[in-house]
């Protein structure tokens, strides 16, 4: 039907559309607009657009008058409007920054006059995807840049017929069909469904102008991948609304941004809209996305300068909006309740009046998930024609209006509806108050709640002491200022959430065989918490985390919860044993009704002590509000400092849009940031490597490919984390073979093109799922009994394995059945379980220190010195007596000389009895263990002989694995209950029988001189040879933590692995980390926050002290990097060496990466370098060759010639200034020979190394020349350390350091000397230096 709306009064006909062709309709129409009162008609034309249905109308008529038009599927609205007596009526098109510009016009007439406006329906009228340059202009300004893109990009309007002269000859009944122009949809938006959410609320009339309107849509395809939107809208007497696209999540910069495009649109006439739309959409268009990193972009639309924030890092979001915007509509319970139901994956739906909050309120809450995913549907706006989304069954999270609270609570069952205006948080109608939505962990929670109540979240009361600003742009800049430090401290505050309630997921977490132990997982739970935890795991969210986490990902959760360890978390990385609650989280432990609920294994909690816990509150059966507590300093938010940011202006954009004029920006923007990179100082490498980024970028859209690849070569050697990898892989792909060949011509082009284009891709993992623990179901080999004991995470050593698959297998054939591994498997857990429940008394705790954990109970015995239990811990035996708790001292494992099994008569019976004779007492100490005295007996032992190791070797490592082998002996018995179950527990005796068997005496020299020794590759399943060590001094910087000011040592490890300690105390620093691909040579620090790794592959990788990840890759030498030299003088050296087998020397300046000189030795194979006097002392095997740092030839020491015609090669070899002297190891002998510098013809002296049977890596500390390689001690090869006075050229000190070859050495501040063995051995050995 057609329906006139005109004054009120005034009556029309109504006549259905199908009967009525378009002259009848236009001759009615002339008809009855001449008699409508009070207008004076001046003419008008009609002109029919649709199929066969009339819906768009072009009228021109009187002043004032309102014509409103339903007709078909897809009514419209026309309001006339004009000056003086003229009016025109027409629907208008409008432009977008490459999105959809939707336009309707409104009656507002009839709205003002009272008449009942239907329900209007928007349609998309155009589409403009800038920049909008003339056809003949195109070709060049983009004809290099072609191949770039996906497609041709134009814009898309509904085409309009001029007017005719006879606009009433059309034939009856034959409307023209409207032509469309080709166009290629921004990110394949659905044009159909996006007006509805342009207008979620439905097409509004106003009878008075109303403020401009902003909201934000985020639309997600299939896959996940999300495209963000802006709906900027406007009240003019047409009532238009204008969408962008920009693919990112820029909120605050887009609200801006549009808000002065509005304020320009609401003072220009009809004719000039177009003109303005498209000059803001192409100055968007214009704009790149600033690389992650501190560099933000700001450009200039008048009135305000915008800023356009940068992500963090790669993994992080764009922050640009106001995270504490939920702190202001929740209170933090309710936050706390929200995240919950996030987190367990519910359905949820927001409600607000405001359509702008939905949108920003829920990507909040995404930010405080992160690095945490959601992977569900996401719909933050919903208009009311969609509201039967909320039906879906699977997870989601939606938003509606709040006028739909009702309707959608009605009719959707089980839904979580989140009222943002009122801060309230319900349940849909069927599952009403009994919804179980769990409760984040007590004490996680509570925290929290105390970190969110510290924060300052009123601008007001910070800027109370300062002056009014006169400038519009400063007083933004202190707001976005406040605003960053706020968003600090809100991440920081969520994130520790997030630690500290799945801090403990990596104690169950096997990363050979990617297997988390989720039953394991659970029982350590407390049982409030476990309905949480329990519907947690089985989300999608937790199994990404999983992924990353055994995946050893460095994101944001990594990096707060190293930073939030212990000492004690730290030593456990060093000490890999059974895990068990120390004496000090013992004491932390105060008696309250809250115990038993929350008894669990707490790894580390920032001022525990300091917490109360009030008492456990009734569980509701819905969302339990968490009680208030008072808070504390624990739980404060860390006051972390926003990181320091800085901002690049970007040049203005010319119109009219010509091809001189895009030329013209490009070009004013490569000089402003060629300008900006020649004013940064030589240590501004973060902010150098995105300036170019971004010139590369701009270069490439000036289709300048030589320019950008260069820039690109750049980038990759100063940052390698933001180098777009697909954009220079298709750079590449697009050029011609002139182009190819031109930078073939360039080797650092070349060798780039190797790795994007002909280097293979990271090939991924047959599997890398994550796999649930299972007990096995089939009978088990050697090497499946190896997995599944792995898998379990009851031992990962695969000899200790190998031990207990001898003991489950004694007298029976060489495998396990399943129920022998649930029986093995249970006996464990119900030890661990009974461990982790023990509670001393304070009186007895006092005895012990406070890293000592009980690993073993006895069962009540009596003894020679009272009643009671034997406890075991990794030093000492000691009594608790039962009745009145109390400690007896029983004998420390270094103190006890002698342990017997025996039996004592009591009446008719043999009793067996333990006794323990100690060095230090004549006194005996004596328990009637009865059934448990073999066992007990075995045990004693095994910790007494690996305690004797540990005081001969200066390795705790013998501790760790007594105590494995104890509780394992303990799981065997349990097991087989049979009676050869104590000789199947003594196969596990291994330190005992290896101390008896084969007794390794330490030769005195070596215990004095040996300091410690540390396991790098405590974790693993095989040791893993230590190739080369690096020490770095600490130092004092205020703006770091103080962790990373403490001394390191940097192991690299032969898989291509590095682990880091902290030297200060031995301590795990960092976990095994992966340097590439290939065997590790050298290292050098470069700076203090800087160490190369030259590897196998040729590549020398720049790690990051601080934040352990490789950020920058050198890709110039062509062969295996062998040596590396920092330039001699000064704290930090400004010139590094690297030298590579192929006989290419390179000196790098360490400011810039830049190489600043290059040779390459003529026929020689490098092996190792060194930097003495100016000089590179060059080790090309067969000969010694002397260069400048020019790589001019100044003398060459021939081994063949000097050694009097043997043939052999040098391994290594060092200087000695002092004397003049050149030390060198040939290969082969077991001889160090040395030279005079003054004479290099002169035969050399000989210092032969007793029981030496080879050389591999000598060093020079003080005045000794310390000598690694194998020898023989005691008739066994070991690896042997030879310390040779260089003044006396004699042998002082002769050192068994490891049982395998000695690779590696490393002075320590020439106070001691760091050695590494081969894999048999893996330790690291640290000598003092005398």
């Amino acid at each position: 039907m057609i329906r006139w709306v005109y004054e009120p009064g005034d009556s029309w006909d109504h006549q259905t559309l199908e009967e009525t062709s378009t002259s009848t309709l236009q001759g009615k129409l002339r008809d009855e607009v001449t008699c409508l009162p009070r207008f004076k008609t001046v003419g008008f034309e009609l002109r029919s657009l649709g199929h066969s249905a009339l819906n768009h109308c072009v009228l021109r008529m009187g002043h004032g008058l309102t014509v409103v038009v339903w007709g078909g599927a897809e009514p419209l609205v026309f309001v006339a409007q004009g000056q003086s007596e003229e009016a025109t009526c027409r629907a208008q098109s409008r432009s977008g920054a490459g999105a959809a510009a939707l336009t309707l016009a409104l009656p507002l007439q009839a709205a003002q006059r009272g008449v009942e406006a239907p329900a209007l329906e928007p349609e998309v009228l155009s589409v403009f995807v800038p920049p909008f340059v003339s056809k003949e202009d195109s070709p060049v300004t983009t004809a290099n840049c072609a191949p770039l893109s996906t497609g041709r990009r134009r814009s898309y309007r509904k085409k309009r017929e001029r007017p005719k002269p006879e606009p009433y000859t059309s034939p009856p009944g034959d409307p023209k069909v409207l032509e469309l122009e080709d166009v290629s949809v921004p990110n394949d938006v659905d044009l159909l469904a996006l007006p509805q959410l342009c207008f979620p609320g439905g097409v509004c009339m106003a009878s008075e102008p109303k403020e401009d309107y902003v909201h934000f849509l985020v639309l997600t395809d299939v896959c996940g991948n999300r495209t963000y939107g802006v709906v900027a809208q406007y009240y003019r007497p047409l009532h238009d609304e204008y969408c962008f696209y920009n693919g990112k999540a820029h909120w605050e910069s887009s609200r801006q941004t549009y808000g002065c495009l509005l304020t320009h649109l609401k003072l220009c006439k009809d004719f000039e809209v177009d003109d303005h739309i498209k000059e803001f959409a192409a100055k968007l268009s214009f704009i790149p996305s600033p690389p992650p990193g501190p560099l933000h972009l700001v450009f200039h639309m008048k009135p305000l300068h915008i800023v356009f924030p940068s992500r963090v890092d790669p993994e992080s979001p764009v922050i640009d909006l106001d995270l504490h915007l939920p702190l202001l509509c929740f209170t933090p319970e309710k936050v706390l309740q929200v995240l919950t139901c996030m987190l367990t994956e519910q359905r949820m739906v927001f409600f607000s009046s405001d359509w702008a909050l939905l949108t920003l309120v829920a990507e909040c809450f995404l930010v405080y998930l992160h690095p945490l995913q959601w992977q569900h549907t996401f719909v933050p706006i919903l208009s009311g024609q969609m509201l039967d989304f909320v039906m879906a069954p699977t997870s989601f999270l939606m938003g509606c209006h709040l006028d739909h609270f009702e309707e959608v609570s009605k009719e959707a069952d089980g839904l979580i509806l989140i009222n943002i205006d009122s801060g309230s948080i319900t349940c849909s109608k069927a599952l009403g108050d009994d919804v179980d939505i769990p409760d984040i962990p007590l004490l996680a929670a509570q925290m929290f709640i105390q970190r969110l109540q510290s924060l300052q979240l009123h601008q007001e009361l910070g800027l109370a002491h300062c002056s009014s600003s006169t400038d519009l742009n400063q007083g933004r800049g202190r707001r976005r200022v406040w605003q960053q430090k706020l968003n600090a401290q809100i991440q920081q505050a969520s994130l520790q959430l997030l630690v500290d309630t799945f801090r403990e997921v990596r104690n169950h977490l096997n990363y050979e065989h990617r297997v988390f132990n989720s039953e394991e997982f659970l029982k350590t739970r407390a049982p409030g918490d476990q309905q949480f935890y329990k519907q947690v795991l089985d989300t999608y969210m937790f199994h990404s985390f999983l992924k990353a986490r055994l995946s050893r990902r460095m994101d944001a959760f990594t990096q707060m919860e190293l930073s939030m360890q212990s000492e004690e978390d730290r030593r456990d990385g060093v000490l890999v044993s059974p895990r068990r609650p120390t004496v000090e989280k013992m004491a932390l432990r105060k008696p309250s009704p809250l115990r038993a609920a929350h008894r669990r294994m707490v790894v580390s909690m920032p001022n525990l002590q300091e917490i109360t816990v009030p008492e456990l509150p009734p569980r509701n059966s819905s969302l339990r509000t968490a009680p208030p507590t008072s808070c504390s300093s624990s739980g404060k938010v860390l006051n972390v400092a926003p990181k320091s940011t800085y901002t690049f202006k970007i040049p203005e954009i010319h119109f009219p849009l010509m091809a001189q004029c895009v030329h013209t920006y490009y070009t004013d923007f490569v000089d402003l940031l060629s300008k900006a990179m020649g004013l940064l100082g030589p240590d501004d490498s973060v902010l150098l490597a995105r300036y170019f980024y971004l010139r590369g970028l701009v270069r490439l859209m000036q289709g300048q490919l030589l320019g950008a690849l260069l820039d690109f070569q750049s980038l990759y050697r100063t940052d390698i984390r933001i180098f777009p990898t697909d954009l220079v892989r298709r750079a590449v792909a697009s050029m011609s073979a002139a182009e190819r060949a031109q930078t073939e011509q360039t080797p650092e082009l070349k060798r780039l093109i190797h790795e994007v284009m002909d280097k293979p891709g990271e090939v991924a993992k047959a599997d890398d799922r994550v796999k649930n623990f299972e007990l096995p179901k089939k009978h088990m080999q050697l090497e499946d009994f190896v997995q599944a004991v792995q898998e379990s995470g009851i031992v990962r050593d695969t000899s200790t394995i190998h031990r207990l698959f001898e003991a489950l297998t004694v007298g029976h054939q060489k495998q396990i059945d399943p129920q022998t591994f649930r029986d093995f498997y249970k006996c464990w857990k119900e030890t661990e379980a009974e461990a982790q429940g023990v509670s001393l008394p304070l009186a007895v705790m006092e005895h012990l220190d406070k890293s000592e954990c009980v690993y073993k109970l006895s069962g009540s015995v009596k003894t020679n010195r009272g009643v009671g239990r034997i406890a075991m811990t990794q030093k000492r035996l000691f009594l608790l007596t039962e009745g009145r708790p109390g400690y007896v001292a029983i004998s420390t494992f270094r103190n006890i000389e002698e342990v017997r099994s025996t039996t004592v008569a009591f009446l008719l019976l043999r009793i067996p009895t333990l006794k323990i004779k100690m060095v230090s007492k004549k006194e005996v100490f004596e328990a009637n263990l009865k059934a448990e005295c073999d066992l007990w007996h075995l045990m004693v032992k095994e910790m007494r002989a690996g305690k004797k190791l540990a005081d001969d070797h200066k390795d705790p490592q013998y501790i760790q694995q007594a105590l494995t082998h104890v509780l394992l002996m303990d799981a065997v018995v349990g097991t087989l209950q049979s009676s050869n179950a104590i000789y199947a527990a003594s196969k596990l005796s291994y330190l005992d029988k290896m101390r008896n068997e084969m007794p390794m005496a330490v030769p005195l020299t070596t215990s004095e001189t040996l300091k410690h020794k540390i396991n790098p590759s405590a974790g693993e399943t095989f040791p893993q040879a230590v190739d080369v060590l690096l020490y770095t001094p600490g130092h004092l910087d205020p703006a770091e933590k103080v962790a990373d000011a403490r001394p390191k040592l940097w192991c690299a490890l032969r898989e291509a692995k590095v682990t880091v300690f902290d030297a200060s105390s031995w301590t795990i620093h960092q976990h095994c980390f992966r340097v590439g691909a290939s065997k590790l040579n050298c290292m050098v620090m470069a700076e203090q926050s800087q160490v190369w790794i030259g590897s196998e592959d040729s590549v020398i990788y720049i790690i990051n002290a601080h934040s352990m990840s490789c950020n920058k890759q050198l890709t110039d030498h062509r062969a295996s990097v062998v040596d590396l030299m920092a330039q001699d003088g000064g704290k930090a050296p400004s010139v590094v060496y690297s030298c590579s087998q192929d006989g290419t020397v390179l000196a790098w300046d360490v400011s810039t990466l830049r190489i600043t000189s290059r040779f390459q030795l003529p026929g020689r194979t490098l092996t190792s370098a060194r930097l003495h006097r100016g000089r590179l002392w060059c080790c090309t095997g067969d000969s010694i060759v002397v260069v400048t740092t020019a790589g001019l030839p100044c003398q060459e020491l021939k081994i063949e010639e000097s050694l009097q015609g043997m043939s052999t090669s040098i391994l290594g070899f060092q200087l000695v200034p002092e004397r003049e002297q050149l030390w060198a190891a040939p290969a082969g002998y077991s001889v160090v020979y040395i030279w005079s510098l003054q004479d290099l013809a002169q035969p050399p002296q000989r210092i032969p190394l007793p029981d030496c049977v080879e050389i591999s890596c000598m060093i020079r500390v003080k005045r000794q020349i310390w000598v690694g390689g194998r020898g023989l001690s005691q008739g066994q090869p070991k690896g042997e350390i030879y310390v040779i006075d260089a003044e006396r050229e004699t042998v002082d000190k002769e050192l068994v350091a490891h049982t395998d070859t000695v690779t590696t050495l490393c002075s320590a501040e020439d106070r001691y000397v760091l050695s590494g063995s081969g894999r048999e051995d893996g330790r690291i050995a640290i000598w003092k230096v005398e």
